[in-house]
């Protein structure tokens, strides 16, 4: 499904999202990512990289290779990472062939809505990792920790854009839950459009995101320090 937050409106989300309030969030991941490669990860991929605001604080001496299947969220992460290689590409079945230190799924995990979906994602994430190159994944919640809630945010000026998130979940039995997106979005004469979106997202155990991992013939790492507040959940495997 094609939602407008990631077409029409992606030019939108350096005012959702700034690109400072991803700092802090990238050197922790980096450094996650060194800690569990055992050394400098001096090549990354990140499947389902966005606007790529995140990935453009990460070292400019690495190389960070970006897709998306989205080619206007693209646009916006050449802007952010000028000099960078993206390439449009369903992370499902994209083959660049070619193999890296890393490969990062941060928050796009969670447009992965059936295990079928999860699967090929994480085989395509082993396909792109040299021999003990390691694979982080970040949802931003797992089924046994989802709990329904709200989230605001934005920016203020001209041009800038307000975003109220409501995360529910109307069937328990399933493996989805709903966020509910409404935005104001002012432009730059001051003109305020509300626009609303239902997106349907994946809510999966801890023990199936393991299952999964170990099918693609990755082996799960343990011991990482982080931080609870920062990343709630993460998975990471290496291929062996």
């Amino acid at each position: 499904m094609s939602y407008r937050l990631y077409t029409e409106l992606a030019a939108w989300w350096p005012h959702l999202a700034e690109r400072e309030s991803h700092a802090n969030e990238a050197h922790l991941y980096q450094s996650l990512l060194d800690e569990a490669f055992g050394a400098r990860a001096g090549s990354i991929l990140e499947l389902g990289s966005g606007g790529g605001l995140l990935v453009s604080h990460f070292d400019e001496d690495r190389e960070i290779v970006l897709s998306d299947l989205s080619e206007e969220m693209l646009a916006q992460c050449r802007i952010h990472n000028p000099g960078r290689s993206c390439h449009q590409a369903d992370m499902r079945t994209m083959q660049l062939n070619r193999t890296f230190s890393a490969v990062l799924l941060h928050d796009a995990v969670m447009y992965l809505t059936s295990v079928e979906d999860l699967q090929a994602t994480f085989h395509t994430a082993a396909a792109h990792l040299d021999s003990g190159g390691v694979f982080m994944v970040l949802p931003d919640v797992v089924k046994e920790r989802f709990e329904e809630m709200s989230v605001s945010g934005g920016s203020t000026g001209i041009p800038a854009a307000q975003l109220l998130e409501w995360h529910w979940d109307p069937d328990p039995s399933d493996s989805t839950y709903q966020l509910e997106l409404s935005f104001l979005l002012k432009d730059e004469h001051g003109k305020v459009e509300a626009v609303h979106e239902s997106h349907s997202l994946g809510l999966f155990s801890s023990q199936t995101y393991v299952q999964c991992l170990r099918a693609a013939g990755l082996e799960i790492i343990g011991g990482l320090i982080w931080d609870e507040n920062v990343t709630p959940e993460v998975f990471c495997a290496r291929k062996i």
